[in-house]
């Protein structure tokens, strides 16, 4: 009898094991939609939910795993974190997440000047080129907001 009882934890454990896995990706959901309105002023990301309607699972990774347990780690604040997102997007060349996390940046009360620091830094590591694409894109960042009713 003693030594069928491994078995029954074991049983156990295999059978609660789902739930529980189930239960894990449900917290990170949560800390990453948490994560999206705190950047976001409360709203969904528009970005985000258009790839959730397109592509479910790779909006339901990029919740899960980016935000939900990148972006949720307090280790860097907010702020360092957005203007760090900006400048890797600034050098990938990758404008369109750059203007996404400058929007955030700015939300969190990151200044203006503060992001055009981080194009002049891009032409250090990345080349004028690339800083050149992310000027402009914040410029026109910096002009919708201007424009956009607060």
């Amino acid at each position: 009898m003693t030594s069928l009882l491994p078995l029954a934890f074991a049983a156990i454990a295999l059978s609660a094991a789902p739930a529980l896995a189930q239960s894990a990706n449900d917290d990170r959901l949560r800390k990453g939609d948490a994560v999206i309105r705190s950047l976001n002023k409360g709203q969904p990301q528009p970005a985000l939910e258009a790839m959730r309607r397109d592509f479910p699972f790779l909006a339901e990774a990029t919740e899960g795993y980016a935000l939900g347990e990148v972006w949720s780690r307090s280790q860097l604040d907010p702020k360092t974190r957005q203007m760090a997102a900006v400048a890797a997007f600034a050098a990938l060349g990758n404008t369109a997440f750059m203007k996404i996390h400058a929007g955030y940046a700015l939300n969190l009360g990151v200044t203006e000047d503060e992001l055009k620091e981080i194009v002049y830094l891009t032409t250090v590591h990345a080349g004028f080129p690339r800083a050149i694409d992310a000027a402009r894109t914040l410029s026109e960042l910096f002009a919708e907001r201007k424009a956009k009713p607060q």
